[in-house]
């Protein structure tokens, strides 16, 4: 049985999709040069941006802590209970 499945290993379409790299040596030497200067620019930004977070995270909870009224005494600890009944069946020995 013959079947026919599509491929995309045809000559025009396997240069559509290929990078193509320029034949002049400082033409490419330019480019990889380009590339590299994105790529350094891209991680400065990206330790900036999160430097930048960080600090807004830290300057932020700063601020929600001095904005909040502080307890007369450190030791004591505030909180809701309560009361549970006891287990319907006796713990089992």
């Amino acid at each position: 049985m013959f079947s026919k499945t599509f491929r995309f290993d045809f000559p025009h379409l396997r240069g559509l999709f290929a990078p193509r790299k320029p034949r002049r040596p400082l033409l490419r030497l330019a480019l990889g040069l380009v590339g590299v200067a994105l790529l350094c620019l891209l991680v400065v930004a990206g330790l900036f941006i999160g430097a930048a977070m960080i600090a807004g995270g830290l300057l932020f909870k700063l601020l929600r802590q001095r904005s909040r009224p502080g307890a007369a005494d450190p030791r004591v600890v505030e909180g809701e209970y309560r009361v549970l009944r006891k287990p319907a069946l006796p713990l089992s020995r």
